[in-house]
């Protein structure tokens, strides 16, 4: 069997790439090869940061496999349920994973594609892009965490406008509304993408894994919980070599060499 998502290294960065064409839906396959991949980069020292993209220029990923979906309808609640969590572990790996990552739409991002997006820390959408929720034109609503996450990114009032309708925004839509980062010109999605990741690369991921978990455990607590969170791990990266590294180089008027420590 084929894999049908790939992995390159390039200075600290891996790139991801799904690449099932025509569209690069998100298959049980493609769920099970993300899983893999997810776990290989946050077990590798060597990579800082990752970005995630389609192959060609038509689909990010166009959603679930509705091929699929047949297998699916004789089957019990319960069973339904916990093939659905299964999924949510994946697609929840992703999100936690402790370093930056950046999904780069370059074509249609729909259903399970846009719900894979917003697992990452940064979207960057190539000026063509589509980007939406489709479901309810199934009789189905979001299953990979698009009720859950989209609202906490855009807010529960847009965000039940974007699943109750059903229809793709434009990629300078999704901008306005806080959906994506960046847009720009199609066919320079990933030398932008490349060029925000060095960036991150350069700087120490014991200080960027803790940003993300900070961000991402305090948005869903309170303010003093959130800050006492912070709190806590600001006083672990003062114990890193990286932030004595970081203070020497300051003081010597030089770049520091962040050694991930």
């Amino acid at each position: 069997m084929a894999e049908l998502v790939h992995i390159e290294k390039l200075a600290g960065i891996a790139v991801v790439t799904i690449d099932n064409p025509p569209m690069n839906v998100l298959s049980k396959q493609v769920t099970r090869e993300l899983a893999e991949v997810f776990t290989a980069i946050a077990e590798d020292s060597e990579v800082i940061a990752a970005i995630l993209t389609g192959a060609g220029s038509r689909a990010f990923m166009a959603g679930a496999d509705i091929k699929e979906f047949p297998q699916s309808l004789g089957l019990e609640k319960e069973q339904l349920k916990k093939n659905n969590l299964e999924s949510h572990a994946v697609l929840n790996f992703i999100e936690r994973i402790p370093k930056p990552t950046i999904a780069l739409l370059n074509g249609l991002a729909f259903g399970g594609g846009c719900e894979l997006a917003l697992t990452c820390d940064i979207r960057i959408a190539e000026e063509h892009v589509k980007i939406g929720l489709p479901e309810v034109k199934l009789g189905l609503f979001p299953g990979g965490g698009g009720t859950q996450r989209l609202p906490r990114l855009i807010g529960p009032s847009k965000a039940k406008e974007l699943m109750f309708l059903g229809e793709p925004l434009s990629a300078e839509e999704a901008l306005k509304i806080g959906l994506v980062n960046q847009v720009v010109d199609s066919g320079k999605g990933m030398e932008t993408a490349i060029s925000m990741a060095k960036k991150m690369a350069s700087y120490s991921l014991q200080a960027l894994s803790r940003i993300k978990k900070a961000v991402n455990d305090g948005i869903d607590t309170s303010l003093d919980g959130g800050l006492e969170l912070e709190a806590e791990l600001f006083a672990e990266v003062f114990g890193t070599e990286d932030v004595r590294e970081g203070v020497r180089a300051f003081i010597e008027k030089r770049s520091p060499s962040f050694k991930h420590q």
